[in-house]
């Protein structure tokens, strides 16, 4: 296959793009037919495989993305000075709620937590870890809430079909 000489058009454009491509993004944009993209692509995930390479390819958010490899990541947590802030335990409780519910009102998420969930929800749609994604078709017409492609990557999630299994607590 002569599309060989495409591997380091990939590579470059999953370096400079930082977020998951698609593998029909990358085929339009060089101008290679998308079965052939996903065969390089393959190919330099197992020449990134190499103990010699710090960098890998993985598939995210129905994506592609470069990444450092998850061995080297102390070497890295060194690089950074100050780290993002992380969740409280009430976003993440919020946002497991929005994550298995969805798509779901803020009434029905604080009728689950039990509290007012007014702050939070504003925290994880500034941190463009959810979205409103409509209106549901009840009195007042709430906002529903699903999880982002930010969210999936957040958490290393291809999807949502990615997400544990829920076990309901019984009384």
């Amino acid at each position: 296959m002569f599309y060989f000489k495409f591997k380091a058009h990939i590579e470059a454009l999953l370096f400079a793009s930082g977020n998951p491509i698609d593998a029909k993004k990358i085929a339009q944009i060089i101008e290679v037919p998308q079965e052939h993209v996903e065969l390089l692509i393959d190919q330099l995930i197992l020449e990134m495989a190499d103990d010699i390479r710090g960098l890998t390819i993985v598939k995210v958010a129905a994506g592609y993305q470069l990444c450092t490899k998850p061995e080297l990541s102390t070497v890295v947590k060194k690089l950074a000075q100050v780290q993002d802030p992380k969740l409280s335990l009430a976003a993440m409780e919020t946002l497991s709620i929005v994550a298995f519910k969805q798509p779901i009102t803020k009434q029905e998420i604080e009728n689950i937590r039990g509290v007012k969930v007014d702050k939070v929800l504003a925290k994880l749609l500034e941190r463009q870890m959810i979205k409103e994604i409509g209106r549901k078709e009840a009195i007042g017409r709430p906002i529903l809430y699903g999880t982002t492609d930010e969210f999936l990557k957040s958490f290393g999630l291809n999807g949502l079909q990615d997400l544990p299994p829920l076990v309901e607590l019984l009384p």
